[in-house]
């Protein structure tokens, strides 16, 4: 049986919003970052088709939370899921450059990913100082706990349908994790933990069915805007959990156009105001 057909339904799906051209994204495929265990680590880059030589992109680094598993479940790597594929297209498209990984240490190995492109940057075609975080579900922990170590050095994160923290003495993103394999590398951390001024975007499934995520979210989000952080907030009242996959509507396409606007914002705002004033 191939590789193809042995994949796991889900990891077939693509994102349900498609921008013309984004199929003409460049790809440049399994590229290593870590070659210190018995096999490297690589990533995949997406980069704009109409990209100028020597250009230095904003990128978006897709945080991957889990480490693998034998079997895997999915049937392929998480960089080669059609969701993974679908995402990178669409941010590429949004002239952006898009960062999927493999993982051993789901931790550490972010940490060296993000290393990687700071230090090889002019080679990759990035701009180091304009890196943002995308999350999922239970890859939000993970990037939440980068966020806390490296704000300073991130512009912005957006998480969609996210684990987020065990406040109050919760303990669903603890029992989560447990279940469904995830890093819960934020466990005993506060929204306090969080840099002030690092803007977030979340995304909320109304109808999420993962028990206590919105709870725990809604937490979370209160938290946040107790302490003033630059939070935007988006309700996807109807939608279930993984909406840009499974939830085929205009509202769901729009959660995603303005999940891209976001990032381009933030992202490469900075840049056109230098441009603005003369000093690029």
């Amino acid at each position: 049986m191939s590789q193809q057909t042995a994949r796991h339904p889900i990891a077939m799906k693509k994102v349900v919003y498609q921008i013309p051209g984004m199929e003409a994204a460049v790809v440049r495929r399994d590229e290593p970052y870590n070659t210190t265990g018995a096999d490297p680590l690589t990533m995949d880059r997406y980069y704009p088709s109409d990209a100028a030589p020597g250009a230095r992109l904003p990128a978006v680094v897709v945080v991957l939370g889990y480490p693998p598993r034998t079997p895997n479940p999915l049937g392929c790597q998480f960089k080669e899921m059609e969701w993974s594929v679908s995402w990178g297209q669409l941010i590429a498209a949004s002239s952006l450059a898009a960062i999927f990984y493999t993982n051993r240490e789901p931790e550490s190995d972010l940490r060296t990913l993000l290393h990687h492109l700071r230090a090889n940057a002019e080679s990759l075609g990035i701009d180091e100082h304009r890196i943002g975080l995308f999350a999922t579900s239970g890859n939000a922990p993970l990037a939440l706990s980068i966020l806390m170590e490296e704000g300073r050095l991130l512009k912005c994160a957006a998480l969609c349908y996210p684990l987020t923290l065990d406040l109050g003495g919760a303990t669903a993103v603890a029992e989560a994790a447990r279940q469904w394999g995830f890093v819960n590398a934020a466990a005993g951390k506060s929204v306090g933990d969080l840099p002030h001024d690092l803007p977030l975007l979340i995304a909320r499934a109304g109808q999420d069915e993962f028990p206590h995520l919105n709870e725990t979210l809604d937490r979370f989000l209160a938290e946040s805007l107790a302490r003033n952080l630059p939070v935007t907030f988006v309700n996807h009242a109807d939608a279930p959990h993984a909406f840009d996959l499974v939830h085929d509507s205009e509202t769901t396409r729009e959660i995603i156009r303005q999940i891209l606007r976001f990032l381009q914002f933030h992202l490469q705002a900075e840049r056109a105001s230098c441009k603005s004033a003369g000093l690029s």
